[in-house]
């Protein structure tokens, strides 16, 4: 698939080189000959020079021959701009990032097929991982109806040390564990898996059983009252007025100023503080104890990892860090960090599925794996048809975790048979991709 992005920020950097790494023909124009050539030195892609809506510089990329434009500049009128131009000139679908609300009613209309908005989607995932307190996911899927839940498994776990074929069942509740992630690597969970304290465990659940999910990873509960944000950025701002909204107390630290004010006065609501947030005194004099989360959300990896590590050193429940370098993720566990969160992966969860094959519906990625889970329809004439989930070849590295069928979501058996049109909620890494696109498909 030919996929052109616009825009070689950190963004669309990022998703260049996974979709490169994919084996996808590539195309990234940027501006900036600058930033234009460390990429081109970095990844296998197509790199050009110049400005991303004229239709002279998506000409060389070959736009009419492109199924996806992805523009992802800073600039909102640059990225609608570029959309309209390519959709002109016959790309298939186009993708712009628009982080101005105002600025989204009508895309459509002026050749804008989906917007996304990797800050915001952030910033609902924080909001939710802080309000169920302990977990690394937390992903509705199936309509709602099912919930994909990680952590990082406890002593406190039932599940270590006994295969998984042989914990007892447990009364009105169906559950599946997808994967394990240990030590860096993936895991697809199957009879004779056994889970380990320290072990990154995924389970499918009905989404009224994520606190059971919980007391199977080994979560205690936490009664989180407080939230202190770290830094000023967007998604520290939009997570501060969506934590303001579900009723939490939240303090915003940041060393600046001027920043501060504008924050202050723009969310009347919180408590904004200028003051160094790597400085454990400022910890102290807020009484940080067992009741609050620190979330870090400022641009540098730095001052989101060292006020997480001090932070939870002086007795803070929960702490979740922002950040860019992915490798880092890997290092955190267990050290000061319970949870990372990145836009960039929440801008390749937003457009990857217009990348796979099939009625593709979502596509969740992860931090530490690069594993995902596709929710996908299957397609009259798929070679699954019929079959049970038992008597299908599934490739190594793939489990079907969860299944909606008409209006009704669930777990399945290995005796669940296939049905056109079956939403299947798909945990796959990336050597099985290809085969579950085939199988699902006409």
């Amino acid at each position: 698939m030919r996929i052109v992005v616009v825009g070689a920020g950190a963004v669309g950097s990022y998703i260049a080189e996974r979709l490169s790494i994919e084996g996808q023909d590539v195309v990234v124009i940027d501006i900036d000959p600058r930033r234009a050539e460390e990429l081109r030195q970095r990844i296998d892609a197509l790199v050009i020079v110049g400005n991303g809506a004229s239709s002279t510089t998506l000409e060389e990329a070959d736009i009419g021959q492109a199924q996806v434009l992805l523009a992802v500049t800073s600039s909102d009128g640059a990225n609608i701009m570029a959309c309209h131009t390519a959709k002109k000139m016959g790309v298939e679908r186009a993708i712009a990032r628009v982080q101005d609300t105002e600025l989204r009613v009508g895309l459509d209309g002026i050749g804008v097929d989906t917007v996304i908005d990797p800050v915001e989607t952030a910033a609902k995932e924080i909001t939710t991982l802080v309000l169920e307190s302990g977990l690394s996911e937390l992903i509705e899927l199936g309509d709602g109806q099912l919930a994909l839940v990680g952590g990082t498994v406890t002593s406190a776990s039932p599940l270590v040390g006994v295969a998984l074929k042989n914990v007892p069942p447990r009364q009105n509740f169906s559950w599946l564990a997808i994967a394990v992630v240990r030590n860096g690597k993936t895991v697809v969970a199957h009879g004779d898996t056994m889970v380990e304290e320290g072990d990154h465990l995924l389970l499918m659940v009905k989404k009224k059983n994520v606190h059971r999910a919980k007391a199977m990873i080994g979560i205690r509960y936490q009664d989180i009252r407080r939230v202190l944000i770290i830094g000023t950025t967007r998604v520290a701002q939009l997570t501060t007025r969506t934590l303001v909204k579900a009723g939490m107390e939240v303090v915003v630290i940041d060393p600046d100023e001027a920043r501060c004010r504008q924050v202050a006065e723009a969310i009347s609501s919180a408590l904004v503080i200028s003051a160094d947030p790597t400085d454990p005194a400022v910890f102290s004099e807020l009484d940080l104890n067992q009741n609050d989360s620190v979330v870090a959300l400022t641009g540098l990896d730095s001052m989101n990892l060292i006020p997480c590590l001090v932070a939870k050193a002086m007795g803070a429940a929960t702490t979740i860090s922002r950040v860019t370098r992915m490798n880092y993720v890997g290092l955190l566990a267990g050290i000061g960090v319970d949870t990372t969160v990145s836009t960039r992966l929440a801008a390749a969860a937003s457009i990857l599925q217009f990348v796979r094959r099939g009625e593709v519906f979502s596509v969740t990625t992860f931090s530490d794996t690069d594993a995902e889970v596709i929710e996908l329809e299957v397609q009259p004439g798929s070679q699954a048809l019929g079959r049970s989930l038992l008597e299908l070849p599934l490739p190594i590295g793939m489990v079907i975790g969860g299944m909606v069928r008409g209006d009704i979501a669930f777990v399945p058996s290995g005796s669940t048979t296939i049905e056109a049109h079956d939403i299947l909620i798909i945990f796959t890494v990336p050597d099985a991709r290809e085969a579950v696109e085939l199988m699902f498909a006409a």
